[in-house]
């Protein structure tokens, strides 16, 4: 346990930090999750608003240090290429059917 007066504040400053950190983490899972929902439903147009309403989120957190630019990055172009690929996925299905 602190000793010091400073190391006795630091723990406390430590934890708000910790609780703020993990509230934004949770805030990032979120957004990203209602993205994966909307592409596992099916939906492309609800899927992209989804995706253009995280964007800036996943961006934030980079900005504030919660998460790596590099992991931002995988996080948005997994989810840009999962909403493209609905499209080209109906599209296989629709000329399937016809044939």
């Amino acid at each position: 346990m602190a000793n010091t007066k400073q190391a006795k504040k630091r723990v406390r400053q430590a934890e708000k930090h910790r609780q703020h950190n993990a509230s934004m983490r949770s805030m990032l899972r979120t957004y990203i999750k209602k993205v994966a929902a909307s592409i596992t439903a099916g939906d492309q147009k609800v899927a992209l608003a989804a995706m253009q309403e995280a964007t800036p989120v996943i961006d934030r957190m980079v900005n504030k240090g919660i998460i790596h630019k590099n992991k931002a990055s995988r996080h948005k172009s997994r989810m840009t290429g999962h909403i493209k690929n609905m499209g080209t996925e109906k599209k296989a299905s629709n000329a399937k059917t016809a044939s």
